[in-house]
């Protein structure tokens, strides 16, 4: 065997990388390291060192947020949950936040798409195999500006479905940070897509609901309350938070009782007029099927065309939006 594995040259390697074409690299546009000290283009080099703890530990945290039209929505709501994230495990930026939101705009710029989905990731760095921290010199920054891909337009009119998980939910110190080690959520989503479901949906010890695998959950009761579960146990979503305040008002014109957070059982979700789920990509999706139950009379309801409207409109109000670079 050892006579028929060649050891590869540099160049050999660079060669092969320069050949490498593959479908999946057409949606990734472009790439900051702070390894490689700037902007790459070619999806074959956008690469991170085997040796970074964020590779083989999962030491590292990570945010998605996206661009449209030009305009990166909810930056700064994302970089503020980033910063509560590196707290908990003593990451460090290798960046002043001012320095890292120029870096961002002129990744996007350099990607050239006007709608794109952005991720950023903070690691401890290369430095070794083992799981001491300190064995890494300094923390990387990569940033990775990928196509936007939403949902099929029938997801939004005919609905979504949904599964109760079996994978055990994160305990409450790791469920709210937003670290790179995500095999629990990548557990859920192969269970989803095994069981031919959309989302699935993981319960908390106590039996409540808690979090999808990348999305939060919402219902609204039969008497107009706008439920979501309580964020100490899970990761607070910046969709859902920001959605939470764009339909207060809908308390006092009557189209909502309340809007809390609080514990929902399965059986109070079987039950609600509508379910939906939330995430940075798509929005709000609304749920007609969960479990065995048909949600409501089985079609996206009232509330979520509301939501829906009103997070559009927060989009293009420029609210809340940043413009990269040279738009």
């Amino acid at each position: 065997m050892s006579e028929t594995i060649r050891t590869l040259s540099f160049d050999e390697v660079v060669d092969r990388l320069l050949r490498l074409k593959v479908p999946y690299h057409q949606n990734y546009l472009a790439m900051y390291s702070s390894w490689y000290g700037g902007i790459i283009t070619d999806p074959a080099l956008m690469m991170v060192p085997i040796d970074d703890h964020l590779v083989h530990r999962g030491d590292g945290i990570f945010e998605a947020f996206k661009c449209l039209n030009g305009n990166l929505y909810m930056l700064d709501r994302h970089l503020d949950r980033m910063e509560q994230s590196i707290k908990a495990p003593a990451l460090s930026l290798p960046l002043s936040r001012e320095t890292l939101v120029q870096t961002i705009l002129e990744t996007v710029r350099r990607a050239g798409a006007p709608d794109c989905l952005v991720r950023l990731f903070v690691s401890r760095g290369p430095g070794g195999f083992s799981t001491s921290p300190y064995e890494c010199p300094s923390s990387q920054l990569y940033i990775v500006v990928t196509a936007l891909h939403m949902p099929r337009p029938e997801k939004y009119e005919e609905g979504v479905t949904l599964l109760t998980s079996s994978i055990p939910t994160k305990s409450e110190y790791f469920a709210k940070i937003k670290s790179c080690n995500y095999l629990p959520n990548v557990l859920m989503k192969k269970e989803a897509e095994d069981a031919g479901v959309d989302f699935t949906v993981s319960l908390d010890a106590f039996g409540h609901l808690a979090e999808g695998s990348t999305e939060n959950v919402g219902i609204v009761s039969r008497t107009g309350e706008f439920l979501v579960p309580k964020f100490h146990r899970i990761l607070r979503g910046t969709t859902i938070s920001r959605l939470m305040e764009l339909v207060a008002p809908l308390v006092a014109s009557g189209d909502l009782t309340r809007v809390e957070e609080t514990d929902i059982t399965p059986e109070q979700a079987y039950d609600a007029a509508e379910i939906m789920m939330f995430g940075t990509t798509f929005d709000v999706l609304p749920v007609v099927r969960y479990d065995d139950h048909v949600i409501g009379d089985g079609r996206p309801g009232p509330c979520f065309r509301k939501f829906l409207a009103l997070m559009h409109e927060d989009m293009r109000s420029g609210r809340d939006v940043l413009t990269p670079v040279g738009r």
